[in-house]
């Protein structure tokens, strides 16, 4: 393999983006992948997030026994496995990070714009095809969704793994509130490696030298060079005009694409990769949705050969036999976080769907199958611990896999309601089930938030299965209004044997575990707390749920009868 490091690669706007240009040793012309990161092309994954390394080692060996290991990084398929098939791999760092000099602005149009001319080069190179793919994970993977909208002449495919395409819902505002925690947390990470960073932790793995670049900036010159991020978001609390330029057109993206999303995302990537799949117009479109560890698994021999597939057959014209791949591809979580099967079918949500719905009975605090017969309501304080109803044992195995709905009735002695839901399943002796998710080792079956102001729906793009708020206005509650709000909780699947139960949290408040050994503590990265976006005065009262025949409240469930399974 050939590595041109620190390839200067103009813009349309005569700026330059750094890149390193991974390529085989060998003569002829290759198709080309790109990707466009924040993280440092040339930070290896062991200095920027040791843990994950860590974890690989502990783990995943089989991930170091397929390749040197030495251009492992963060957020990426192992680049040496794809260079050795022939492919050549363009990582370039975005404007203001790492090698890039330039106003640090991730996620703005302009980076969008950026991904569009990075593909073009890469297709007028001498070692070029002139065929171009995007790869990569999380952030390398959202771009891929904004560029492709774009419609590069020269981009032939798109693999996004782990990657949202909503920015507004599926990250920065779950559901119309602030998600501070995340945001403010990663943002802290990227101004560590803006270009120029003198203080910066990251070193270049082929040299040893700082990856911020041999240019020595001052506090104030780095403020000066990078975006206000956190200010940003607080200051557009609707979908307004600046968010929707950072959320794809979906009907201009019609390159084939292999999608993947893991059920372990909740919070961050998973329903916006679901709901990017969907959407897109593209008519050679494939689905995957996995579990386990969230950061490494793009890296695993067997989902690198995955991607290989793909990518020989719509970059070189191999006639391997993807055509015949099942659209949509689901793994199910067993009780004890493993895959207990994995189901195949060409639609999504699957075909053999039944949606159950679970009635939420406040005067016993359960979820039945049984509707409630008269009107009854139940309280909880907004700085509480909310309230809790649980399913009888369950008399029989269930399966349920897609998106789930909670149909609720409102009212507060508040203006307005954050609303945080929890689904938590427990097993026949009464252990809480968890998930290794993203960010928290005993993660949930799933989640789902909604701000009540923001309940307005889009009749022409919600279903039943999949309520879709505009979040272009701001409806607060008149006194003693009883309001209906339809919340999305994420995507998820399980298989609970008989004896199980599931739960279903309703609060006013973040979801948040006792502290737990590796530091984790429930959602903690995910937390919606920022006094701005939450003000006392708005949100603190006593919210009711209210059910009964004229104000059905209710969980609907995925459900997968047994014999109807098309698994493999």
């Amino acid at each position: 393999m050939i590595v041109d490091r620190n390839v200067e690669i103009p813009m349309r706007d005569g700026a330059i983006l750094v890149a390193n240009v991974y390529r085989p040793d060998a003569d002829g012309r290759f198709p080309a992948l790109t990707a466009l990161g924040p993280y440092g092309k040339d930070v290896h994954i062991s200095e920027n997030f040791p843990q994950v390394y860590a974890y690989i080692q502990k783990n995943q060996r089989s991930i170091l026994e397929n390749s040197s290991g030495r251009y492992l990084q963060h957020e990426m398929p192992d680049v040496e496995c794809l260079v050795r098939e022939g492919y050549v791999v363009v990582r370039a760092d975005i404007r203001g990070t790492g090698k890039t000099p330039g106003f640090q602005d991730p996620n703005s149009p302009q980076e969008y714009q950026d991904g569009y001319d990075l593909v073009e080069w890469a297709a007028r190179q001498s070692w070029s095809s002139g065929r171009v793919g995007m790869i990569g994970v999380s952030y390398h993977a959202v771009g891929q969704w904004m560029v492709a909208a774009q419609r590069p002449p020269h981009l032939a495919c798109i693999l996004p793994w782990h990657g949202t395409a909503e920015y507004y819902d599926c990250r920065t505002r779950q559901g119309g509130i602030f998600c501070d925690g995340f945001n403010a947390f990663w943002w802290e990470r990227q101004r560590l490696n803006q270009h120029g960073n003198p203080r910066s932790p990251f070193k270049d793995m082929f040299t040893g030298e700082r990856n911020t670049g041999p240019a020595s900036l001052s506090d104030e010159e780095l403020e000066a060079n990078r975006a206000r991020y956190v200010d940003t978001l607080l200051s557009h609390p609707l979908l307004d005009e600046w968010y929707k330029s950072r959320i794809p057109t979906y009907e201009n993206i019609e390159v084939p694409a292999l999608v993947v999303a893991n059920w372990n995302g909740v919070g961050l990537h998973l329903r916006g990769t679901v709901e990017g799949f969907t959407k897109i117009a593209s008519k050679q479109k494939w689905l995957r949705i996995e579990t386990g560890p969230y950061f490494t698994t793009a890296m695993l021999p067997e989902n690198i050969d995955l991607q290989l597939r793909f990518l020989d057959h719509f970059l070189k014209d191999i006639d391997n036999g993807w055509d015949e791949e099942p659209r949509v591809r689901v793994c199910v979580r067993s009780a004890d976080d493993k895959i207990a099967r994995w189901i195949e079918d060409n639609a999504w949500p699957l075909s053999s769907t039944v949606w159950n719905r679970l009635y939420l009975d406040p005067s016993r605090q359960e979820l039945s199958a049984q509707e409630v017969s008269a009107p009854a309501s139940a309280s909880f304080d907004s700085e509480g611990s909310g309230i809790a109803f649980r399913t009888p044992p369950l008399t029989e195995d269930l399966t349920f896999a897609g998106p789930i709905k909670l149909r609720l009735w409102v009212s507060s002695t508040s203006p307005d309601m954050d609303l945080f839901v929890t689904l938590r399943a427990y097993d026949p002796a009464g252990k809480e089930i968890a998930f290794y998710g993203s960010v928290d080792p005993r993660s949930p079956v799933s989640q789902g938030w909604l701000r009540v102001s923001h309940r307005k729906k889009d009749p022409a793009k919600s279903r039943e299965w999949l309520p879709v708020h505009t979040h272009d206005e701001e409806l607060w509650l008149s006194p003693g209004e009883i309001a209906p709000v339809d919340i999305p909780i994420w995507p998820a699947s399980v298989s609970l044997p008989a004896g199980s139960r599931l739960e279903l949290l309703v609060s006013g408040q973040d979801f948040v575990r006792e502290q737990q050994e590796g530091g984790h503590a429930g959602i903690r990265p995910h937390l919606h707390q920022h006094p701005l976006d939450r003000p006392k005065e708005r949100f603190q009262g006593s919210y009711q749920i209210h059910t009964g025949p004229e104000q059905e409240s209710y969980l609907l469930l995925p459900v997968i009868p047994a014999a109807s399974e098309r698994s493999s």
